[in-house]
């Protein structure tokens, strides 16, 4: 047998990093989040799009009301997002009256994006409309499974955090 050829048959038997069920690869967690965060983000996206924003806009709005006034810098951070990227997405939101930016005292060079009460409005029409489809996304669990995903997946987030 060549090396190529025993290669080949070695290859041909070895586990390959894939996102299916029983996966036992060093890959699996990974994979499946991913696949996971693909299934849920479309169901997002689509909870929002009556709403005329997207998920970029709507994650923007969870760091507001979660925190309050914040620096672009920071929003950045938060959101995953690079500086022209947020800036991008707070202009859009500024442009709808779901946001705006204010002098921050001290510095005149840093503006803080502060939530309108539009935007408050539109964050929770955003969970209204989204209430049917996150039962939807969930629906194939037994009962206590979705509570218990939610747990993992907490802790798994924000390790050594605990769930409050």
């Amino acid at each position: 047998m060549t090396t190529n050829t025993h290669h080949r048959a070695a290859s041909s038997t070895t586990s390959r990093a894939t996102d299916r069920p029983g996966d036992t690869s060093p890959f699996a967690v990974a994979l499946l989040l991913r696949r996971a965060h693909w299934r849920v983000a479309g169901v997002m996206a689509e909870a929002l799009r009556p709403l005329g924003v997207e998920l970029r806009h709507f994650a923007v709005l969870l760091v507001l009301v979660d925190r309050g006034p914040t620096v672009q810098r920071d929003l950045a951070v938060a959101t995953g997002s690079d500086k022209a990227g947020i800036m991008r997405v707070v202009d859009d939101l500024e442009r709808m009256g779901l946001a705006v930016r204010r002098a921050v005292p001290g510095d005149r060079r840093v503006r803080a994006v502060e939530i309108t009460p539009e935007g408050v409005a539109l964050f929770d029409a955003a969970h209204v409309a989204a209430e049917p489809l996150a039962e939807r996304l969930v629906a194939g669990l037994e009962p206590g499974e979705s509570e218990q995903l939610t747990s993992l997946l907490t802790r798994f987030a924000h390790p050594g955090q605990g769930e409050g």
